[in-house]
C-alpha cells in the first residue's frame, strides 16, 4: 500500500506556470473574437475614473460582461454612458491575468436605436420640467427692437450665413456671433458656455451685450442634435437673462433646448425673422400713422374751431357780462359815505367808552406804585453794591495779608485785579445811574401823560368849572337854585358867584322890589399853589 502512494511516475502534460497560462488564455480569446459587437444594458456606470478611462458592465437578462473605454477612446465619444442606458458597443474581447476575468474593450459606443434615445429624451425632459425649467410662466417676450443681436452657432456652416444675410435684409444691426461646436464631443458645454459667457456682459462694457440670443443649427438626425438635448445646455438657456431664441434643426426637429427657450423659431432664418421687424414695414407703418395724425390733428383741430364758434354765438355780450357788476359798484360807491361816517361814529362812542374808563386817580395810584417799586429796587441795589464793596474790601485785605510774603509778581496781579475789581465798581455806579435815570424818565412820561389827561387842559381852551358852596362839580343847570352861591374856576384862577333866576346871571346886584335881601356869601379865597379838586369831567 505504502509503495502505491509513494509512486512517483512522470506525467506527459505540458507544466504552465500561473502568467505562462493566463498569457495563453488572453491571446487564445483575442484571437477567436477579434473585433465583436455587443448590444446591452449599462450598469455599474459611476463616471471616468481619476485616470480617465471608464469602468462599468453590460448585461442582459441572463448575463453580464466586464466593460472598459480607455482615456483617449473616451473623449471622442459622441455619447456618454449613463446608468440604465441600452447600447451597443464595438471592441474587442480580451483577460484581465491578474484577476482571471475576461472583459470588452470598447471603442466605439451608440445607443441601441433610436427608441434608446428617445427613451432617455423623455426621461430627461420629464425631470427638468419637473425642476420648473419648462415653464410658461419663466419665459419672457422678445424686444421688439434690438439694438444687438447674439448668435450661439458654428461660424462656418450656412447657418450663420442665412442669418445674417436675413438681419441685413429686414433691419441690420449689430450682431455679436460666438463660434462653438455644434455637434460631437464636448459641444453641449461650448453651447452652454457660449450662453453664460453672453450674459455675463456688462451692459456698458467695451463689447455690447446682446439684447436677444439666437441659438441656431442647421438639421440633422436625432444623434446630430443630441448636444442640444444636453441637460447643462438646457439649464444654461432656462437660466439666461437676456431673452433667448431656439432655433436648432428644421421646423419637425424638437430638442430640450426649444422648451426652455423663450421662443423656439422652426428655422434659423425664422429665427432671424422674430428677432427683428422689417424696417421698409415699419417705415410705411410710420408714414401711414404720421398721416393719420395729421388728419386727425386737422378735423380735431376744425371741430374745435366750430366748436368755438358755437360758443361765440351763446356767450353774452361785454356789456351784459359787465352789467350786474357795474350796478353792485355804483350801489357800493353810493353807500360808501354813509358807510363811513357810521364807522367813524361807532369809534368815537368806543374811544369815549374807553376815555371814560380811564381817572387821573388811578394813573396816580399806578405813578405810586411805580415810584415805590423803584425806591425798593434802588435801596436793595444800593444794599447789594454796600455788600459787594464790602465782600471785595474784605477779600482785598485778606489778598493784600497774603501777597505780603508773595513775589512782585504776585503783586502786580494783585494790583491788576484791585484795578479790575475798581472798574468793576465804577461799572456798578455807571449801571446804577443809568437805571435810575431810565426811572426818572419813565416817571417824567408817567406825569406827562397825567397832566395830558387833566381837566386843567380843558380850562385853557376857554372851558369852565362850576361849583355849589360844597365845592362839588354842577354838570346841569337844572341842580342850581336862584341866589345859590357858586364858584367858577377858570385857568388861571376861581371866581365867586351867585346863581340867577332861570339859570341867567341878573344884570346889578340889587335884588327886585318886594324881595328880601339874600345874604351873600364871601368867594373863599383860592390858594394857586393848592391841589384842585377834580371831579369827574365826563
Amino acid at each position: 500500500m505504502s509503495s502505491f502512494f509513494e509512486s512517483d511516475s512522470p506525467s506527459n502534460l505540458t507544466e504552465y506556470s500561473v502568467s505562462e497560462l493566463a498569457g495563453s488564455i488572453k491571446r487564445t480569446v483575442e484571437n477567436a473574437f477579434d473585433q465583436v459587437r455587443v448590444r446591452g444594458e449599462i450598469s455599474g456606470y459611476r463616471g471616468p475614473h481619476s485616470s480617465g478611462h471608464a469602468y462599468f458592465s453590460l448585461k442582459d437578462d441572463r448575463s453580464r460582461i466586464d466593460a472598459v473605454i480607455w482615456k483617449g477612446t473616451f473623449s471622442k465619444l459622441k455619447f456618454r454612458p449613463e446608468e440604465g442606458m441600452e447600447v451597443i458597443a464595438t471592441g474587442k474581447v480580451t483577460t484581465f491575468p491578474g484577476s482571471s476575468k475576461y472583459q470588452i474593450v470598447i471603442e466605439t459606443l451608440e445607443p441601441a436605436g433610436a427608441g434608446a434615445l428617445m427613451a432617455l429624451l423623455e426621461e430627461r425632459k420629464r425631470k427638468l420640467g419637473a425642476e420648473g425649467l419648462f415653464d410658461p410662466e419663466r419665459k419672457r417676450r422678445l424686444p421688439f427692437m434690438p439694438k444687438v443681436i447674439g448668435v450661439v452657432t458654428s461660424p462656418t456652416g450656412a447657418v450663420i450665413r442665412d442669418i445674417l444675410h436675413r438681419i441685413s435684409d429686414r433691419f441690420p444691426v449689430h450682431v455679436l456671433v460666438w463660434p462653438v461646436k455644434v455637434q460631437g464631443e464636448g459641444s453641449g458645454e461650448e453651447v452652454a458656455n457660449a450662453i453664460r459667457g453672453f450674459n455675463e456682459f456688462a451692459s456698458n462694457g467695451p463689447i455690447p451685450r446682446p439684447d436677444v440670443l439666437i441659438v441656431a443649427r442647421g438639421g440633422g438626425s436625432l444623434e446630430d442634435l443630441w448636444s442640444f438635448n444636453d441637460e447643462v445646455v438646457v439649464r444654461a438657456a432656462a437660466a439666461s437673462e437676456i431673452p433667448l431664441i431656439s432655433a436648432v434643426g428644421h421646423e419637425t426637429d424638437w430638442t430640450l433646448i426649444d422648451y426652455a427657450a423663450d421662443v423656439r423659431a422652426p428655422t434659423p432664418t425664422g429665427a432671424a425673422e422674430m428677432a427683428v421687424p422689417v424696417k421698409a414695414e415699419l417705415e410705411a407703418q410710420l408714414a401711414s400713422l404720421s398721416a393719420r395724425l395729421q388728419g386727425g390733428v386737422s378735423r380735431q383741430m376744425d371741430q374745435r374751431r366750430q366748436s368755438v364758434r358755437a360758443l361765440l354765438r351763446a356767450l353774452p355780450s361785454l356789456d351784459q357780462l359787465l352789467a350786474l357788476p357795474r350796478r353792485r359798484f355804483d350801489e357800493a360807491a353810493a353807500g360808501l359815505g354813509r358807510g363811513l361816517e357810521l364807522n367813524t361814529l361807532n369809534k368815537r362812542r368806543s374811544f369815549e367808552r374807553i376815555a371814560a374808563q380811564l381817572r387821573p386817580d388811578i394813573l396816580s395810584n399806578r405813578i405810586a406804585e411805580r415810584r415805590q417799586q423803584l425806591n425798593e429796587r434802588m435801596t436793595r441795589a444800593e444794599r447789594t453794591i454796600e455788600r459787594m464793596i464790602d465782600r471785595s474790601r474784605a477779600r482785598i485785605d485778606r489778598a493784600d495779608a497774603v501777597f505780603a510774603t508773595l513775589p512782585s509778581r504776585l503783586e502786580a496781579q494783585t494790583g491788576r485785579a484791585r484795578d479790575r475789581l475798581g472798574n468793576l465798581v465804577r461799572h456798578a455806579d455807571t449801571a446804577i445811574r443809568h437805571q435810575l435815570t431810565r426811572a426818572r424818565s419813565a416817571l417824567v412820561a408817567q406825569e406827562r401823560i397825567l397832566q395830558s389827561l387833566s381837566y386843567k387842559n380843558v380850562l385853557k381852551r376857554g372851558y369852565a368849572v362850576v361849583r355849589d358852596e360844597d365845592d362839588r362839580p354842577v354838570s346841569l343847570a337844572v341842580a342850581l337854585t336862584a341866589g345859590a352861591a357858586i364858584s367858577i374856576e377858570f385857568a388861571d384862577g376861581r371866581v365867586g358867584a351867585v346863581a340867577g333866576d332861570g339859570g341867567t346871571t341878573p344884570s346889578s346886584t340889587t335884588p327886585p322890589a318886594g324881595t328880601p335881601p339874600s345874604k351873600k356869601r364871601s368867594a373863599k379865597p383860592v390858594d394857586p399853589a393848592a391841589p384842585p379838586k377834580q371831579g369827574s369831567l365826563f
